[in-house]
């Protein structure tokens, strides 16, 4: 990743846009966020600075990063070729952050929002990116403690790229109903299978599911008004749920919640890599972008939130409803022609519930959340091993 502190704006997109040029297409990266948890009452607690402390001199040091709150550590697989490399190193990162967390004596939490930690005992780190951030939001900042998984594919082609992330817009919604984890927030069953989306989208500006650019010179155009203006120090403040990114050549899916179980997540990173691959083949056959009104992506977004991967979505096509398991089964069958080649097709499943309706279902059983949050929590193990 560049220093883009140092570089101007325009060098900043000329750079990008000569990277995505001449980028490998269909290398990929994954990134986990796990909240950092006191073993004996399973509270978020602000020990990042000892846990990157730890790695220093691991195989994990280069592959550790903070994520806004000195409770929250990302994980990063590097940049794999296949995607069975991929799915190795998420295990590989897991085990080797499971190690820190015993000698520190931590434990550590994947889904996507704490159930009951409250945002004003937590710590914004002290990094110059996350400074501007705290000073730019405040409030929006300081409330959104929550953890995701995010998916980075190398796209050769800067139009392409645009293009890609295009379509990926109205698949989203399918994405996140696959991965929500997130029903309880400040002690409450909010009744959201994503809570977590529900306040970062919402919250954050430029957020959520982005406008369609067509092409890289409207998209540049539209982050060289927003720094001449103001709007952005940096380019990385475009949040939205799919995003070409700057200092990579790589459309970035931003939209899931963490996974407590590591299968799941492979399956998760798997199909969101095996849409951006089939995609972008899709479109050098000469297939037009499908390009639903905002509005009615809007509506699927809202309706994976709120239920997960119960009842059902929007054809946005036919303008009638559809299961979304039914939903989800139709995109994996139309990733297949290319999911043997990149090494994803043993990964890709539909399980008989996510990681939202097995916490409910205990819920409704009775169990508390001290006792639900237990169970997604792995002390002296890999998270999901």
């Amino acid at each position: 990743m560049r220093d883009d502190d140092t570089l101007s704006p325009d060098e900043q997109l000329r750079l990008a846009r000569e990277a995505f040029e001449s980028a490998q297409d269909f290398s990929l990266a994954v990134e986990e966020e796990f909240a950092i948890l006191d073993p004996e009452t399973l509270g978020l607690t602000n020990r990042f600075e000892d846990l990157k402390a730890a790695a220093a001199g691991t195989k994990l040091e280069d592959h550790l990063v903070g994520e806004l709150i000195a409770s929250e550590v990302e994980i990063r697989t590097g940049r794999c070729e296949t995607f069975h490399d991929a799915a190795a190193r998420m295990g590989e990162r897991r085990d080797q952050l499971a190690v820190l967390i015993d000698q520190l004596g931590l434990a550590l939490g994947a889904t996507g929002t704490h159930p009951w930690s409250p945002w004003q005992e937590q710590r914004i780190i002290d990094t110059p990116h996350y400074r501007r951030n705290d000073e730019i939001l405040r409030y929006v900042v300081w409330r959104n403690n929550s953890f995701g998984l995010h998916v980075h594919v190398a796209i050769n082609g800067a139009d392409r790229a645009i293009r890609v992330a295009d379509w990926l817009r109205h698949l989203l919604p399918e994405l996140l109903a696959l991965s929500a984890s997130s029903p309880f927030h400040e002690g409450v069953f909010t009744h959201l299978h994503s809570t977590r989306s529900e306040i970062f989208t919402k919250f954050f500006p430029r957020c959520g599911i982005p406008d369609a650019y067509g092409d890289w010179q409207t998209f540049e155009d539209y982050v060289r008004t927003l720094f001449r203006t103001g709007s952005i120090t940096e380019h990385t403040q475009l949040w939205w749920s799919v995003r070409p990114h700057l200092s990579y050549p790589t459309v970035e899916i931003r939209i899931c919640d963490s996974q407590p179980d590591l299968g799941e997540a492979r399956s998760l990173a798997a199909l969101a890599y095996a849409l951006t691959v089939r995609i972008a083949r899709a479109i050098d056959d000469g297939e037009p972008v499908p390009l639903p009104a905002p509005r009615l992506i809007e509506e699927n977004f809202w309706r994976a939130i709120r239920h997960g991967l119960t009842g059902d979505f929007l054809d946005l096509t036919r303008l009638e409803n559809v299961s979304k398991r039914a939903r989800l089964e139709q995109l994996i069958e139309w990733v297949g022609p290319v999911a043997d080649e990149i090494g994803a097709a043993q990964y890709l499943s539909l399980p008989a519930a996510n990681a939202a309706e097995r916490q409910i279902a205990r819920y409704e059983e009775g169990a508390g959340l001290e006792e639900i949050y237990a169970e997604q929590v792995r002390p002296k193990e890999p998270v999901g091993g």
